[in-house]
């Protein structure tokens, strides 16, 4: 291995050794301990004054350390001001080094580095600032030590205080986030079971059963024509069928004399054209009554033969009418539009970056904004165009309606579930709350629970994908984690550095 290889890790390897004893020395006190550091250690057991920063001060002999976390306009970071007798000293006049100990969390070694007049620190000091801390100083080849704690965002409760309070106690890890888009809505009628009714043929209307908004049954009479043109079928029909009644007797005689050679085969033969023409006039007779919805074997007719009844085609809801009593009608005019409400449509509004999340045969679940219905379908059709106006798509979702629970007209919201996805660290959406200007939970450390902000990512309305603020396997408050909140309030929490 030539020399330019090895440099670098002669560096690594140094640096590490420096490190190491530096991490020693903050764990183990030194092996020589005169009176005067013994006298110092007592003193530093107590809590440290404020110095002219605003920070701890920490003080031995003429030297002394004050230890500040600035977080204007930066994320928060150590900052440390040396002094000696008082007066300010320039950064590099002595080598610090920080140990920084939280719940649940390993420690952290905060290096610094000399900037303006104060040794800034290599890392961000995370919220809550509750830690505690071992501080180095070396200068002049003496070493000085102190120890600080500082508490903020924690609360101690017992395990039993748990149950009566009835905190649930969950653990962060992985788990499957299902995204739902919620898009506005429509219930609107099923197009396929729309009809419009006609009368097929022309008259005076003499009597109007079915109005508008009323439900029909399929053949329920929804109003009477008196119509010259069924007069003149029905007219044809029983003509046709007497015709057939006389042309099979005739048939049937000369069948009977030619088979005793009384009449010639002629006779008989012609008698056969007869009626086998009477029954095709009879059949053409019922068909055109057919056509107009109306069966020719009819027991017998109270009004007439001009006795004219329109029945609804289908049951359902009649949406729109346009017969009055007394008024001609044409045998074209749509006089009745019926809905079968059975089934209804919702009509989705989709927005340009949301299409590529619907697609056809995507569960959805459709809930009313004016009270509480709900119900699940798939997406039966997306339109291919984007309307000129709106900008928007529509997707369409069939519901069924067997117990009329929706009407059309009615405004939903529709969630639709997209693509599964794994995450290595989510937490129940119930056990987010707000401190300050933070998504917190409560993690759990032996008897306390204490602040841990969080950064969040995806979510599926149950569980939310952390960023950064938790690792897979600590415990935290679920479940009616707000009681922990309260007893935070309680204890009077503060900010305080």
């Amino acid at each position: 291995m030539n020399k330019a290889r090895l440099m670098p890790i002669v560096v690594v390897v140094a640096i590490g050794i420096v490190l190491g004893g530096l991490i020693l020395t903050l764990d183990k006190p030194s092996v020589v301990t005169t009176e005067t550091e013994q006298i110092n250690e007592k003193e530093s057991e107590n809590q440290p004054s404020i110095g002219p920063k605003g920070g701890k001060l920490f003080v031995e002999n003429e030297f002394s350390l004050e230890l500040t976390i600035f977080e204007r306009g930066v994320p928060p970071q150590f900052r440390v001001y040396l002094y000696e007798k008082g007066k300010l000293l320039p950064p590099a006049a002595a080598k610090v080094a920080i140990t920084l100990t939280r719940l649940g969390a390993p420690a952290q070694l905060f290096k610094f580095t000399p900037e303006a007049d104060y040794l800034l620190g290599d890392q961000v000091v995370d919220e809550p600032h509750s830690f505690d801390i071992a501080i180095v100083a070396e200068r002049n080849g003496k070493l000085m030590r102190w120890n600080f704690s500082q508490v903020e965002g924690r609360v101690e409760m017992p395990d039993d205080m748990l149950k009566t309070i009835g905190v649930e106690l969950l653990t962060a890890g992985p788990a499957a986030i299902k995204p739902k888009l919620k898009l506005p809505g429509e219930v609107i009628f099923n197009e396929h079971t729309i009809v419009r009714v006609v009368p097929r043929a022309p008259g005076m209307v003499t009597a109007v059963y079915g109005h508008h908004g009323q439900l029909v049954k399929k053949g329920e009479v929804l109003a009477i024509l008196e119509s010259p043109l069924l007069a003149d079928l029905r007219s044809q029909y029983y003509v046709a069928k007497k015709r057939l009644l006389l042309a099979k007797a005739t048939y049937e005689r000369e069948k009977k004399l030619w088979e005793e050679k009384i009449a010639a085969k002629q006779e008989f033969l012609l008698a056969e054209e007869l009626w086998n023409e009477a029954q095709i006039a009879l059949e053409l007779a019922a068909t055109k009554l057919r056509a107009l919805g109306v069966q020719p074997e009819s027991s017998h007719l109270k009004a007439g033969l001009s006795n004219y009844e329109i029945r609804s085609p289908i049951s359902g809801i009649i949406i729109a009418k346009t017969i009055a009593l007394g008024e001609a009608m044409k045998e074209d005019r749509e006089i009745y539009t019926i809905a079968d409400v059975s089934t209804v449509w919702t009509a989705i509004t989709v927005y340009p970056k949301d299409l590529g999340v619907v697609r056809e045969g995507q569960k959805v679940a459709v809930k009313a904004t004016a009270y509480d219905v709900e119900s699940e379908g798939i997406v039966t059709y997306i339109s291919t165009l984007i309307g000129g106006q709106t900008r928007t798509a529509t997707a369409r979702v069939e519901l069924d309606n067997a117990a009329g629970k929706w009407r059309p007209g009615m405004f939903v919201n529709a969630e639709l579930v997209a693509e599964e996805i794994q995450v290595p660290v989510a937490v129940s959406v119930n056990a987010i709350q707000t401190i300050r200007d933070w998504s917190v939970v409560f993690g759990r450390y032996d008897q306390y629970f204490e602040v841990r902000p969080l950064e969040l990512g995806r979510s599926d309305g149950e569980m939310v994908e952390v960023l950064k603020g938790l690792v897979p396997g600590e415990m935290y408050a679920g479940g009616n984690s707000f009681a922990i909140k309260a007893e935070l309030g309680k204890a009077g929490a503060s900010h305080d550095h």
